[in-house]
């Protein structure tokens, strides 16, 4: 599933393209991609509108529609989300929607997998109640103070409450594995066990690992690729995600796998305690 990395870097790679286009006609060829307003009238909402501007909140996508409202995209497993010419072909196969844009541009949402989903809002309220998240690791306002917050006296797993949505936005299976190898901490404890140190060198890890997978323009191992169809690059620099019963990079050690929250997870425990 993309990430907060690589759906920042859709945002990143469709804005200059998109913005300021208006949405001329719009196709829907698998109308339950419309998750919370009908197909058609989804349709009629867009039509005519100018989109202005592409945010990210957690996963979600969120592009601003000129005096109407808000449409949020949602990936999930293997949503692809591209601005191409009109006239090119793509995995028309798996082809959920379109939306033509001016000057020869479209907006293509592919997914094989049918998980991902559109959603609209008329207003930031609307938007809010759809998008219930958690705070934002890159945010300024992203400290060990709120870190060791977020945790308070919960008992679950570390890597259990990384992975909630509503605690902290856009960490997924990837990025939590790699910020809990960098922070040297086993992904099992207890969120409450965690000293001041280390809650301080986990949000330090969370950090930088989603800056430098940024920087990498996401992880592609299969699905994910960025709003020009291009992959990403990281996933030659992980250091445990998906790396089970190789040697650690670090020590040399066997790399370990457990699941932990319905998804496996990958450590070294001889660096991580």
């Amino acid at each position: 599933m993309p990430e907060l990395p690589e759906v920042e870097t859709v945002r990143r790679t469709l804005l200059p393209v998109i913005c300021g286009r208006v949405v001329c006609e719009v196709h829907f060829f698998w109308e339950k991609v419309a998750a919370n307003t009908p197909a058609a009238l989804l349709r009629e909402r867009l039509v005519g509108g100018c989109l202005t501007d592409i945010n990210r909140r957690g996963k979600y996508l969120i592009f601003t529609v000129a005096d109407r409202g808000f449409l949020l995209v949602h990936l999930r497993m293997t949503g692809r989300l591209m601005a191409l010419p009109t006239n090119t072909t793509y995995e028309e196969k798996h082809l959920r929607a379109l939306l033509e844009l001016s000057g020869g541009i479209s907006l293509r949402f592919v997914d094989q997998r049918k998980f991902g989903r559109f959603y609209w809002a008329e207003n930031e309220d609307a938007l809010t109640s759809i998008v219930k998240v958690g705070q934002e690791p890159l945010a300024d306002g992203f400290t060990p103070k709120t870190l060791a917050d977020t945790i308070g006296r919960s008992s679950v797993p570390i890597k259990a409450l990384l992975l909630d949505q509503r605690r902290i936005a856009g960490l997924g299976n990837i990025y939590a594995d790699e910020s809990l190898f960098c922070a040297g901490i086993l992904p099992q404890r207890p969120a409450n066990s965690l000293t001041a140190s280390e809650i301080s060198c986990l949000c330090q890890a969370i950090r930088s690992t989603l800056t430098d997978a940024l920087q990498n323009h996401g992880t592609t191992f299969r699905d994910y690729v960025d709003g020009r169809g291009e992959p990403g690059e990281n996933q030659h620099h992980l250091l445990v995600y998906g790396r089970a019963g190789q040697p650690c990079k670090k020590c040399g050690s066997t790399l370990q796998k457990v699941r932990l929250a319905g998804r496996g997870t990958v450590y070294c425990a001889h660096c991580q305690q």
